[in-house]
């Protein structure tokens, strides 16, 4: 059973479908999810080392083994759902701040010149 936690993840995924958020929103998410994957990825490693460390030992028990496993079960598709929902994310935020830089030449210097702007073109004046 996932231990992710609720609100964040709710937020992650509304974010990535599409939902409008500001600049400083998508910053926050970021930050968050990022710390998530961290965390996650480290109580992962900790666990895979503590199975090598337990295979090591010849008076281990299976019983230690079983609870490490059942742990290292338990992260790793969290760390893959986090992971790929942080890449979402990523491509989201660049989106998003396309749309406002677009948005912006737009205002400034009118349609044609925003959209020779990201072609990389220019426009005689």
């Amino acid at each position: 059973m996932s231990e992710l936690p609720d609100e964040l993840m709710l937020r992650l995924r509304r974010i990535v479908a599409g939902d409008r958020v500001t600049e400083a929103e998508l910053r926050t998410v970021a930050e968050q999810a990022d710390g998530l994957a961290r965390s996650l990825t480290a109580q992962l490693d900790a666990s895979e080392l503590r199975l090598a460390e337990l295979a090591d030992d010849p008076d281990s028990s299976i019983a230690e083994v079983a609870g490490e496993l059942r742990r290292v079960e338990r992260l790793r598709p969290d760390v893959v759902q986090v992971r790929n929902l942080l890449r979402a994310l990523e491509r989201r935020a660049k989106e998003h701040r396309t749309e406002w830089l677009l948005h912006q030449t737009v205002e400034v210097s009118g349609p044609a010149e925003a959209a020779a702007t990201l072609e990389g073109g220019s426009v005689p004046s």
